[in-house]
């Protein structure tokens, strides 16, 4: 930045954060921070809590910020580039003028966070009011990385972003109107209800993405690839019937042990308008590649089933039934899973089915709590994944 910014010694930083814990904690001495126009070059601070802080203009250059809160802290203008953000929180924070390029906010939550750009203005005796600038434009995300962050209800107007990473990202309400996205990664990504209108999105990777309502009227998509991506859901009916009524059927065959119902085959069906599906048995469905993205499936009983390379994308599976299931190659990203049963399905006479998640993509998945006794984990792709209480080690792995 060519604005000349202040130092601060290690026992005045010490000082101010002490006063900002205090301050936040409600305690005599308490004082909210104020690093406006400080240079943090490189400095340490993992899981530091700034939420609320003023940040105007700081400079926090390449500096480790791991698990930090800025949680509605005032970082206008601040300069972060190539800064080590990942899994901090700035929802709602004023992030407007920021540079952010080449930062890595890798599953950080920026719930409402204001993106938009914005500039800062001196006075100076000389020039009159004189803008502080970054080496580049700022606003700037260029080559920023946003894999698996929550971006929802971010404003993003006319924001740049060439190259960024979006890849699983939740973009979902998120205003990107005029923003410039060429060549982003935002495969996986979920724009359900995003502004996308005016926008740029030339050369960009959108294989897979959920664009469900997503206003894209005077958006440029030339040579974009759109391979996969799922839009708005239509009824699916099959021989004039709706599904629910062959899901129905199904439940009754499972509950019944065969007496009742029949046993469904519904590969590559998109089960997004089936009506409630929690709690319901469905044992040895066949499902491969079917859409079930984002649902509520809590409770389900899904024992031995079919769901290779089904879409479970942010499907909430919590205490779901899934011993012996066959999962190769299913998409799992952000997938909730606490306490669900993937352990083996006991057919009876000493054999068992056990599940299979070989190449499976469960990255930023929650798998507290989960039984994965014996599950076969082949090649499956567990970036950033939440395993607390979960007995991770007794998968095959390898």
């Amino acid at each position: 930045m060519s604005t000349t910014l202040q130092m601060l010694d290690q026992g005045s930083l010490r000082h101010i954060l002490e006063a900002h814990n205090l301050f936040k904690l409600r305690k005599a001495g308490g004082r909210i921070a104020n690093l406006s126009y400080i240079d943090l070059t490189d400095m340490k601070l993992e899981g530091v809590d700034l939420s609320d802080a003023n940040l105007t203009g700081a400079r926090l250059y390449g500096a480790s910020l791991r698990d930090a809160n800025f949680t509605r802290a005032n970082l206008y203008g601040c300069d972060l580039r190539n800064a080590d953000l990942r899994f901090a929180r700035f929802d709602r924070a004023d992030l407007r003028g920021a540079c952010l390029r080449g930062a890595n906010l890798t599953a950080a939550s920026l719930i409402g966070t204001d993106l938009r750009e914005g500039m800062i203005a001196f006075k100076d005796e000389k020039q009159g009011l004189r803008l502080m600038k970054h080496e580049k434009r700022a606003g700037e995300l260029d080559h920023a990385i946003f894999n698996g962050a929550d971006l929802s209800g971010a404003r993003m107007n006319g924001m740049q972003a060439v190259s960024a990473d979006f890849r699983d990202a939740n973009l979902a309400g998120a205003v990107m109107s005029q923003a410039k996205l060429r060549k982003a990664n935002l495969s996986g990504a979920n724009l359900t209800g995003a502004d996308l209108n005016g926008a740029d999105v030339s050369g960009a990777d959108l294989t897979g993405t959920v664009m469900v309502e997503t206003q894209t009227s005077g958006c440029n998509l030339r040579e974009a690839d759109t391979t996969g991506t799922l839009d708005t859901p239509k009824e699916v009916f099959i021989d004039e019937r709706p599904l629910r009524d062959f899901v129905a059927l199904h439940e009754d065959w499972a509950k019944t042990g065969g007496a009742k119902g029949s046993r469904q085959v519904l590969s590559g069906v998109d089960f997004r308008l089936a009506g409630d599906l929690r709690k319901r048995v469905l044992t040895m469905l066949e499902a491969d590649g079917a859409i079930l993205f984002g649902l509520d499936l809590s409770g389900i009983e899904l024992q031995g089933a079919n769901l290779i390379n089904a879409d479970l994308r942010r499907c909430n599976l919590a205490g779901a039934d899934l011993r012996g299931a066959r999962l190769i190659g299913a998409k799992l990203t952000h997938a909730n899973l606490t306490g669900t049963n993937l352990g083996p399905l006991d057919l009876g006479g000493g054999r068992l089915m056990r599940s299979d998640l070989s190449r499976a993509h469960l990255s930023h998945a929650n798998l507290s709590n989960a039984d994965l006794t014996r599950a076969r984990m082949l090649e499956a792709v567990t970036e950033h994944v939440i395993d607390k209480g979960c007995n991770y080690m007794l998968a095959e792995r390898a």
